[in-house]
This record gives C-alpha cells, sequence and structure tokens, in this order.
C-alpha cells in the first residue's frame, strides 16, 4: 500500500506543477494548431470588426492562425460560457465585455465571471449612443425626453440584449431623465439597427455599429455615454452633459480557468503586439472605440474592482432578481 500511496502522491505533485506553470516545456511548442476565438455578439458590430482584425494580427505573432466564431446570444454571455466549458489549453479563447458581469448581478447568469474565468487582456473600449432615424422628430436628446414624456410607457427602444452594457446605460438614462420606455432586446448590435430602419422600435442604445448607418444620414446620434465627446461626432453631447452620468464599458480575451501561464503569456504577448498594428488602430479610429490596454493580472483586478461597481449599479436601478 505504501508503494499505491507515494506513487499517488507523485503524481499529484506533478499534476500540481504542470497546472501552476512552473514546468512549462511542454507549453514553449504553443499552439501548434489554430487558435478558436468565440465573440458573444453577431458579425458586422463594433465588437465583431474589431476583433477580427486583432485576431489577424495577433495570428501572425503567434505562427497560427485566430479563427473567429461568432456566438451570439445571451446578451454577450453564450459565448464566454461556451468558452469556460472548454479544455484549458490555449486554443479556446474568447471575447469578454462587462454583460457577464452585469447578467452575474442581476441573477441572470450560470457561472462566475469574476471567479472562473483566466483574464488574458483589456484591449478596448465601446462607443455607445442614443439613435433614432433620420426622419424622427427629435433632432436632439433633450427632445427625444420631451417626446417621451408626452407618450409614457407606448414608444421602445431596441439593444443587443437584456445585460449589455447599452440596456444598463439606456435604464440609466430613463432614470436620469425621469421616463419610461419599453425595451426590446435583440441578439446584436446590427440587429438593432435593422429593427430601427424598419420602424420596428423608436430608438436604440447602440454600440458604434451605428456610424455607417449615421454617416449615411440614415440614423441620427443624439448622446454618447462616455466621459468625453466622441471624436467622430464633436457636435453630438454625452448623457453626462445634460443628465450627469456615464456608463463605460470595456473589451477583454479570456479563457478557461486553469491556463498555464507560459500560454496565458504568450496569447497576452501576441495580442498586446497585435494593437500596435496600423490595420488594428485604423479600425479602432474607423469606429471610434478607445484602447484601453491592461495587461493580465491588471486586467483581473480591473474586472474584480467592476464587479463591484456594477453589483451596486444593478442594486439601485432594481434590475437585480429579489
Amino acid at each position: 500500500m505504501g508503494f499505491y500511496k507515494g506513487l499517488i502522491i507523485l503524481v499529484s505533485f506533478l499534476t500540481s506543477i504542470i497546472y501552476s506553470g512552473e514546468f512549462s516545456a511542454w507549453a514553449s511548442e504553443y499552439p501548434s494548431k489554430f487558435i478558436n476565438l468565440m465573440i458573444p455578439y453577431g458579425a458586422g458590430g463594433g465588437t465583431d470588426l474589431s476583433t477580427r482584425v486583432l485576431a489577424k494580427g495577433a495570428g501572425k505573432y503567434l505562427g497560427q492562425p485566430v479563427i473567429c466564431e461568432n456566438k451570439p446570444g445571451g446578451g454577450g454571455t453564450i459565448g464566454p460560457n461556451l468558452v469556460l466549458r472548454s479544455k484549458p489549453d490555449g486554443y479556446t479563447i474568447g471575447v469578454i465585455t462587462d454583460s457577464p458581469i452585469i447578467n452575474f448581478h442581476m441573477g441572470e447568469l450560470n457561472f462566475d465571471p469574476v471567479a472562473e474565468p483566466t483574464r488574458i487582456i483589456r484591449w478596448g473600449g465601446f462607443l455607445f449612443g442614443i439613435v433614432v432615424r433620420a426622419d424622427s422628430q427629435a433632432k436632439s436628446i433633450q427632445e427625444l425626453v420631451e417626446q417621451i414624456k408626452k407618450s409614457p410607457q407606448k414608444l421602445f427602444y431596441g439593444s443587443a440584449g437584456v445585460g449589455t452594457p447599452v440596456h444598463i446605460a439606456m435604464e440609466m438614462f430613463c432614470s436620469s431623465a425621469g421616463i419610461e420606455l419599453g425595451h426590446i432586446p435583440y441578439k446584436s448590435a446590427p440587429e438593432s439597427c435593422t429593427a430601427l430602419l424598419g420602424g420596428h422600435v423608436d430608438m436604440i442604445s447602440c454600440d458604434s455599429s451605428f456610424i455607417p448607418l449615421v454617416d449615411a444620414g440614415k440614423l441620427r446620434l443624439l448622446a454618447t455615454y462616455g466621459i468625453q465627446r466622441a471624436d467622430h461626432y464633436p457636435r453630438v453631447p454625452t448623457t453626462k452633459e445634460i443628465y450627469g452620468f456615464s456608463f463605460l464599458a470595456s473589451l477583454g480575451i479570456c479563457g478557461p480557468k486553469g491556463m498555464p501561464q507560459p500560454i496565458v503569456r504568450k496569447l497576452h504577448d501576441a495580442f498586446r503586439e497585435a494593437t500596435n498594428d496600423q490595420e488594428f488602430k485604423a479600425v479602432m479610429k474607423k469606429l471610434d472605440m478607445d484602447h484601453l490596454y491592461l495587461n493580465s493580472e491588471d486586467y483581473g483586478k480591473y474586472v474584480v474592482e467592476r464587479s463591484d461597481e456594477i453589483g451596486k449599479l444593478v442594486r439601485k436601478m432594481g434590475l437585480n432578481k429579489k
């Protein structure tokens, strides 16, 4: 029995070394095949477009392609959930936003978005805004509020889904402006844009997916949620200017819990290098998205602090399940 007990202890010891990242010889050959990167929103939106360019650049530095796969739905939580259920070998990773944290505090998530994901890198932030059709009578955010007050509970807004940052931001707007709106969630920002164009909703809370349609004169941007005015739309006010609140959300890449640190470092370094590529910078500028870099360790600390902030906000707004 002593021999077998000793063997079990030895195997356990070696296993712990491998998964703690101390034994990394095997990781030196990573990656030896393509890497699957899940995008939690539909094709064509700001998240999708910027991620694909970033993945292209990272693949160049990794020596293997990073294949993007859209997994929309669940307010941006389906993709991360699939990532967390995969092997922690670095071949399945995914984009993650603040949506899982929001859904977690709303009581609509079956995993812990703070403790479970391995955070690899934070690389960007969204441009969010309130948008109406170009033929809308509301020419300003103040006019929109007056219009809503004249038709209480009769107007609807669309978003990329329940528990997404644009959903929370719009609810903050309603609370600050003293108005009530119905909410119709869609699977992605481009879908909400299509719904607005088709007259299925009266307005949308949306990421930078609206830019081509606003620039083409089909939609009108009334306000953004940032601290400062967007470079792309310097004449459009922020909700902070008028209603005293802002809402920022970030984009990052995560993997399953228990990923070896040598692999995390390789992925981090590759995506970090990719953010310096001119093609990536051009896309971020075109979408008016901020480059908000944090390394793996600092990203993990940020998530803890952000979760606390969002938890307080969700409870204050009464959006958590009782």
